[in-house]
């Protein structure tokens, strides 16, 4: 009987036990391998000319390194709402840093490996394109050519130019171009020939493309960017059907029609004389035989 009562209790508690050191096991073994969040992979981000922000996503931006040294602070944007941007992070939209002159930060980086750079953008001031252009450079490369953001997507809208990197063996790649890497990287917003470079947020993270949020959808800028690539398509369509058309029947001159090199030919002119002359010698003969 007591052989069955110990039986009994073994059957009823054994699971449990299993459980509770499956459990002890699994659960470092899930906290090793779940990956690092999006916050934990942002090494450096800033709210260029306004105060510390923590994002949706748990990035905390701090306050702008470059107040009172470099350039001016602007918070003109926070009188607008800042469209594809959610109400909690409009704030990274609406402050800017702007300079007169070419300005920049730098950040320092110990550990190689695949990194991103975004950059955050919106128009506030000006409405129309070609009123703020300039470009945007890393270590000496340019990473972003022309940038004209109201062009891109009009005004008061969030954009985010979006620059993978990689550092290895001290050697920055970017983009197709290779440099000598010394532990820091300098961001810099380049003077162009139309008003002021500016930036609104920035952040350098680890990781590749598909890590970084996206902006909200904005129906407007799809729509433009389908008519684009229809004109595109439409461009490349047009050229294969001239390249595939069969030559017309009646070609273009390239130039003046060639003078008739016989135009001017005054043989018909001789032709008589010589039958006369012809005529005329044997004649002449014939009558001094005589």
């Amino acid at each position: 009987r007591v052989g069955a009562l110990m039986r009994r209790g073994v059957a009823l508690w054994a699971p449990g036990l299993a459980v509770a050191v499956l459990s002890l096991v699994w659960e470092p073994c899930g906290a090793d391998s779940g990956g690092a969040s999006l916050a934990d992979r942002v090494i450096w981000a800033v709210n260029a000319g306004g105060d510390a922000h923590t994002d949706v996503y748990g990035i905390h931006y701090k306050k702008d390194p470059l107040e009172g040294r470099v350039g001016k602070a602007s918070d003109y944007g926070m009188r607008l709402p800042i469209l594809r941007s959610s109400p909690e992070d409009q704030v990274l939209y609406q402050t800017e840093r702007y300079n007169e002159d070419t300005f920049g930060y730098e950040v320092p980086i110990r550990e190689e490996g695949e990194y991103i750079l975004v950059l955050k953008f919106a128009e506030v001031y000006f409405a129309q394109s070609q009123q703020k252009v300039f470009d945007v450079r890393l270590n000496g490369h340019v990473v972003v050519k022309d940038l004209d953001i109201f062009d891109k997507v009009g005004h008061s809208t969030a954009h985010d130019e979006v620059v993978p990197l990689s550092l290895r063996k001290g050697k920055l790649s970017v983009q197709g171009e290779v440099s000598t890497f010394n532990g820091k990287l300098t961001i810099e917003f380049v003077k162009g020939y139309y008003d002021n470079p500016k930036v609104c947020a920035l952040y350098i993270m680890k990781g590749t493309l598909d890590d970084v949020p996206k902006l909200q959808p904005h129906p407007g800028l799809e729509k433009r960017e389908e008519e684009e690539e229809e004109e595109e398509y439409g461009e490349g369509g047009e050229e294969g059907r001239k390249s595939t058309s069969s030559t017309p029947k009646h070609r273009v001159q390239s130039g003046p029609r060639t003078p008739n090199p016989y135009a001017s030919d005054n043989s018909s002119l001789m032709f008589p004389i010589l039958v006369a002359f012809g005529v005329f010698i044997p004649t002449l003969f014939c009558l001094c035989r005589l």
